[in-house]
């Protein structure tokens, strides 16, 4: 049931990083599980019936598998790694070297059937709705200030107003999430979201 390599993504595998040989064992292994292969954001992905279920990317500490369903993923093992605590659905599988992709060959191949099977069954994850989410203090003030920003944010789709709860929320010191709200007003109020230019 192996899959066919797709060129498109050959590039990715031949760059050079500390994480070459690991990905080259991940990707073996999950075509293995008869998943079709795709580059999306600029990394491997890897579907079951166009749905995306894993996809494959490194960081300087570390390399990993991103189950888009993960938080559906029994995880006996218990291997799987929320990012942040913001990330809803996807979870990680890390290493640091090739041994670690050897040594949970078999554990990984249960993990991506397991992913698989979360897709057959056509399952989907609850998602926090975006009142869910905490309104940072400092922006909660500009917009009780600005009936004109009030309007503007509330234009906005939920996905947009979470990027932007999300981005101002993160900075630890207020004085940072004051100044990342003042960037962005501008943006909000000519309706753009956080990741629109």
């Amino acid at each position: 049931m192996t899959q066919l390599k797709n060129p498109s993504v050959d590039f990715f595998f031949a760059k050079e990083t500390p994480w070459k040989e690991a990905f080259e064992q991940l990707r073996s292994l999950v075509l293995d599980c008869g998943l079709s292969e795709e580059l999306k954001w600029g990394v491997p992905c890897y579907t079951f019936q166009n749905s995306n279920v894993v996809l494959m990317h490194g960081f300087k500490k570390y390399c990993a598998l991103l189950f888009h369903k993960g938080a559906l993923l029994k995880d006996s093992d218990g291997i799987l790694i929320q990012q942040t605590e913001n990330v809803q659905s996807a979870r990680q599988i890390r290493f640091t070297n090739i041994k670690d992709v050897i040594d949970q060959k078999a554990t990984l191949r249960a993990y991506v059937y397991e992913a698989i099977e979360v897709e057959k069954a056509g399952l989907k994850v609850p998602l926090k709705k975006t009142s869910e989410f905490s309104m940072p203090d400092e922006f909660q003030l500009k917009l009780d200030a600005l009936p004109s920003l009030k309007a503007a944010f509330e234009g906005l789709t939920p996905g947009r107003q979470r990027a932007y709860i999300l981005h101002f929320s993160a900075p630890k010191q207020s004085k940072t999430r004051e100044a990342r709200i003042e960037k962005y007003i501008p943006h909000i109020l000519s309706g753009k979201g956080f990741h629109d230019r």
